[in-house]
């Protein structure tokens, strides 16, 4: 099991898997900051004065991490912040899950409206979505820690023929 989820292959499907995801979520927000500081204003989390930074430093974030894994750029680097982002995106509905507080949570743009414990029930949806995302940061950030750069089958031969 652990040599199939440190394939190099399998590394690189969920890299530009995770790197799209990030890409596709990055753009509506992109092309409507007002509504997406519409949509962090929602959470009731953040001071009025940062909701506007926010909203144009995240989707920018949240491509340049997607371009960076699907390109192979950087990538510990960009699974990292992909791993923080998601970490904060599920903190930040948990919160309000618990206070009760539907949000639309804008991770592609806006939503359709729904009643509230439609729109309760989507936040648990969506938290299970970002752990999924994250399970898949975290395969990338496993196959590319130090010394981890390739992929090495057990017992290969060394360069004498001797076992290793």
């Amino acid at each position: 099991m652990r040599r199939w989820l440190s394939h190099p292959n399998l590394t690189m499907a969920v890299r530009v898997l995770l790197g799209l995801v990030f890409i596709a979520a990055a753009l509506p927000k992109i092309m409507d900051p007002p509504g997406f500081t519409k949509a962090i204003w929602a959470y009731e989390l953040f001071p009025v004065w940062s909701l506007s930074p926010l909203a144009l430093i995240l989707p920018w974030l949240e491509l340049f991490t997607g371009l960076a894994l699907c390109l192979g750029l950087w990538v510990r680097a960009a699974a990292l912040w992909v791993a923080a982002l998601l970490l904060s995106f599920s903190l930040a509905l948990s919160i309000n899950l618990i206070r009760q507080h539907p949000v639309d949570c804008g991770c592609f743009g806006a939503s359709t409206p729904g009643t509230e414990s439609e729109r309760l029930a989507d936040m648990r949806w969506i938290i299970l979505r970002d752990a999924g995302l994250l399970l898949l940061a975290i395969q990338v950030l496993w196959t590319t820690g130090p010394g981890r750069g390739t992929h090495q089958p057990a017992n290969s031969a060394s360069t004498d023929g001797q076992q290793v």
